[in-house]
């Protein structure tokens, strides 16, 4: 089985039983290999403890070791998708509309396949991207390879001491 036929296969099984413990499923990621690792990022409103991801852990090491989809050793983690988190479905574009963003395309658009910006939500099947020069990229969703929310150290500095301002 390919990886990516492994990652659907453990997204199959997972997302239903993240769901039922009203968490989101953010993002699953499976590195195959000596040292294979299963990253799974929850989140749902209001954030994410670290008795949450006990909780989702201990459910999905459960759940796994029942069906068994990894023929090989492991390590599971479980954890939140942090400040720069990933943006994998239509809804977060949505949700993050205002933030500043980074994607990158699995095909070049009009010369290039990196994007930054303010994120202006979605129109049909296209992510919206204000860029610097003040024009506004279409991305389709369908050629995203990876996007995320992206805060500069200012920023940062800014969210560590409780401001708003910057995001």
């Amino acid at each position: 089985m390919s990886r990516e036929e492994v990652k659907a296969k453990l997204s199959e099984l997972i997302e239903p039983l993240v769901e039922s413990r009203g968490f989101e499923l953010v993002h699953l990621e499976y590195i195959p290999g000596k040292q294979a690792q299963l990253q799974i990022f929850i989140d749902r409103e209001g954030g994410i403890t670290i008795d949450h991801c006990e909780l989702i852990n201990k459910a999905v090491s459960d759940l796994l070791d029942y069906h068994d989809p990894i023929d090989h050793a492991y390590a599971l983690e479980v954890s939140s998708p942090g400040l720069e988190r990933p943006l994998t479905k239509k809804e977060h574009f949505d949700r993050f509309s205002g933030e500043k963003v980074k994607i990158k395309t699995s095909e070049d658009l009009k010369g290039r396949k990196k994007f930054s910006g303010r994120l202006e939500g979605t129109e049909k099947d296209n992510v919206l991207v204000r860029l610097d020069n003040d024009q506004v990229a279409e991305i389709p969703i369908a050629l995203i390879a990876r996007a995320k929310l992206w805060y500069t150290e200012s920023d940062k500095d800014n969210l560590a001491k409780g401001s708003q301002e910057g995001r």
